[in-house]
């Protein structure tokens, strides 16, 4: 059995419009939603054993701020990528309870290829910044992952929690 974390990374600052978009850091919205996100992981027991990251500053921000005792690998590949190139990076995966930080509109998109049928939530299509999917795979191995084959376990987005 494998479990998915699949996280969009928080709110991005758009402040500077010199910054190239790999550079944006989070805003204040998105910090404050990274850590309420981490506390909300404790608080289901999710605690992963690998983390793959896009290697943009909100990603890599955004995972700073869950305050998780393990660093991410960072991924090249990941940065805006589609759905395509996260289940290819998905499936070179090691740990049982993976957390993935991507980019829309590509995980989104992930999100709905990996599933049997999609959690009842209505923001869910357009994955805002924070959506956060736990999903469970009947699988041994990462390489072994098909499309269509998760279970939803829970879906949310910083907006629903407290």
């Amino acid at each position: 059995m494998k479990t998915l974390i699949l996280m969009r990374h928080a709110k991005s600052d758009w402040g500077d419009p010199r910054l190239p978009d790999r550079a944006r850091a989070l805003n204040a919205r998105g910090r404050r939603a990274a850590t309420a996100l981490g506390h909300w992981l404790q608080s289901q027991d999710l605690h992963p054993d690998q983390i793959l990251c896009s290697t943009a500053e909100r990603t890599q921000e955004t995972c700073r701020l869950l305050n998780l005792p393990l660093a991410p690998d960072l991924h090249e590949a990941l940065y805006l990528a589609e759905a395509e190139e996260m289940l290819s990076t998905l499936r070179h995966a090691t740990g049982n309870l993976v957390l993935m930080l991507g980019h829309n509109p590509g995980i989104a998109e992930f999100a709905d290829l990996v599933l049997t049928a999609p959690p009842a939530h209505d923001r869910f299509d357009d994955y805002p910044t924070g959506a956060t999917l736990i999903a469970r795979f009947d699988i041994a191995e990462w390489s072994a992952l098909q499309p269509g084959t998760g279970t939803v376990l829970h879906f949310l987005t910083p907006h629903d929690l407290p």
